[in-house]
This record gives structure tokens, sequence and C-alpha cells, in this order.
């Protein structure tokens, strides 16, 4: 992934280790703090997939935050780093 098309955030994320039912996901993002100091708390995540790049898995997921706001955030398996593709809006993945 470019980095200057897609910026590197930083994440506070839980990664499972065993089968719990209060986390869903294998790796669960909280929140996330933009390069521009914007920080975001995640209230729910709306979408998740992930698809394999070259040797890595890259996990999308497409999260609300607790303004009400959609971004489609990216985790690279490889490097570790997550970045963020885009704020989204609402009304054109939900109507």
């Amino acid at each position: 992934m470019d980095p200057e098309k897609f910026p590197t955030i930083n994440v506070l994320n839980v990664v499972r280790g065993f089968p719990n039912p209060k986390l869903p996901h294998h790796i669960t993002p909280f929140r996330f703090e933009l390069q521009n100091g914007d920080k975001h708390q995640i209230k729910k995540i709306r979408q998740v997939h992930k698809e394999r790049v070259g040797k890595a898995m890259h996990y999308h997921y497409v999260v609300v935050t607790t303004e009400e706001r959609y971004f489609h955030l990216v985790f690279d398996s490889l490097t570790l780093v997550w970045r963020m593709v885009q704020e989204v809006d609402q009304k054109l993945f939900f109507s």
C-alpha cells in the first residue's frame, strides 16, 4: 500500500488468542489516532473482510466512531501496520 495515499495510523487493538463471544474478530480495533492528532473511539465494526496480498493478509474494517463517522481501516499482517484507506460517507454504502 502506498504510504502517501494510505497514511499509517496508531490503533489500540486486541488480538484474540482463543474464542471469546465478546471478541468476534481475531483482531479487534477499539480506537485510533490519525497523523494530524485526531483521535477516534470505535463504537461499532460494520464490515470486516480479509484478502491475501503477496505473503501478507490485509484485514479490512469499516468502523463507526462515537461521532457517527465511518472509516475504512486496513491492518497489514506482514508489516504489522494499520492504515486509513478513507473516511466513508454513510449514505454511499449503507442506505
